[in-house]
């Protein structure tokens, strides 16, 4: 018999799986040209060249005991120097190996620092909408996951509303910038006032409270958009990272967390963190990505395909009537419903082979999210099906 947290959990399935489960089977029904599916952010274009190049060479370069052999739970030496050298070079940092610990992917990390953090009985908070996800990372722990709605005209987080909702047990705050599902870049202006009233609740409440920044869609970025470096701007800050948006690799699960020596109790976060690794069942991130995504760290996917993507998919609906946020970031539309309950608005849809997520999947009901990482005959074939929809609802 499984645990009863894990019935739960196995009853209500992640929505987003299961759109995309669905479209499995639309395809197979009406053929895969005939289904257009924008639930689930798995990236259509391929990995730079260089990755498979790089592989190539480090299955040359280096022993066969060393590249596939066991290391320091933080990860390779010689990847976390690229990594540390690289975001000092792009931030104005000043990181070295021992503030870099690779992760397996940005959800490894994220649960490596909440595993680091958290007590059973403490909170984390994040602003909502949110990755789906967080409420299970934390509770993974024993604790309590709080959300605090973002302004619903900008989907830019309230500092008010934020530091207000701090308590004595919050421990960790996470952040999502560019954010999924909105696809709003937090600004500057925002990260400061967030920044402000954390530290203002930490001198208040005598305790130490860090903001967890989830970052694996910072190089995907519009119209000049400029992602803050929060560890800039508040000095209790850990950001995970993952390389499965930037270089498409979401299957090799490969990434990092960045613990800066500024942080409370520095030294032994960074030990705990590296622990933490361990007894997750991680051991350490795996060996053969750590050194070629490090590697590859100049390179990227083609943003330009993705915003080719973007303005098709912004701008064909706007034109239909709907009602979306404008991307800054990230690979996802954020469209207002146009029926209250947003998870009637998802079956019409699918009746037209049209597959996206419930808002309330985000902590935010009456709205819905696409990705657009898809391919961009999908988004212009999709276009009549959309205009079938929006005729149903009037619009237009």
């Amino acid at each position: 018999m499984i645990s009863d947290r894990m019935k739960k959990l196995a009853a209500g399935n992640s929505a987003i799986r299961a759109m995309f489960e669905e479209g499995k089977r639309l395809a197979g029904i009406y053929g895969a040209e005939n289904v257009y599916d924008f639930s689930l952010g798995n990236p259509n274009f391929p990995a730079p060249k260089q990755i498979n190049e790089t592989i190539k060479a480090l299955l040359d370069e280096k022993e066969s005991t060393y590249l596939h052999g066991y290391m320091s739970n933080a990860g390779f030496e010689e990847a976390r120097e690229l990594v540390a050298a690289s975001l000092n070079r792009r931030f104005g940092t000043a990181f070295g190996v021992n503030n870099i610990l690779m992760t397996v992917g940005a959800a490894g990390g994220l649960n490596v620092a909440l595993c680091t953090l958290l007590d059973p009985g403490d909170e984390g908070l994040t602003v909502s909408p949110y990755f789906v996800e967080y409420g299970n990372y934390v509770s993974n722990f024993s604790a309590k996951l709080i959300a605090v709605p973002a302004d619903e005209k900008t989907f830019q987080p309230d500092a008010d509303k934020l530091a207000a909702a701090v308590t004595a047990k919050t421990k960790a705050v996470i952040l999502n910038n560019p954010n999924n599902p909105t696809g709003v870049v937090y600004s500057e202006e925002t990260i400061k006032k967030l920044a402000a009233a954390l530290e203002a609740k930490q001198k208040e409440l005598g305790t130490s409270i860090y903001i967890i920044s989830d970052e694996p869609y910072r190089e995907l970025v519009y119209d000049g958009a400029v992602v803050p470096y929060i560890t800039k701007y508040y000095r209790n800050t850990i950001v995970a990272y993952s390389w499965s948006k930037s270089l498409s690799l979401p299957g090799e699960r490969i990434g990092y967390l960045v613990l800066p020596d500024e942080m409370d109790d520095a030294e032994l976060v960074i030990s705990a963190a590296s622990i933490s690794n361990r007894i997750l069942g991680f051991v350490n991130a795996p060996s053969l990505m750590q050194l070629a995504a490090a590697r590859c760290i100049d390179c990227s996917v083609d943003i330009e395909a993705y915003d080719n993507n973007r303005k098709l998919l912004y701008n064909g609906l706007r034109e239909l009537g709907f009602e979306c946020a404008k991307p800054e970031g990230a690979f996802y539309l954020w469209v207002r419903s146009p029926e209250p309950d947003e998870k009637k608005f998802v079956e019409k849809a699918k009746a037209h082979n049209i597959l996206f997520v419930q808002g309330s999947s985000f902590a935010c009901p009456g709205y819905v999210r696409l990705a657009y990482c898809v391919s961009e005959a999908t988004i212009k074939n999709s276009m009549p099906a959309f205009a079938a929809l929006a005729r149903e609802y009037g619009l237009g």
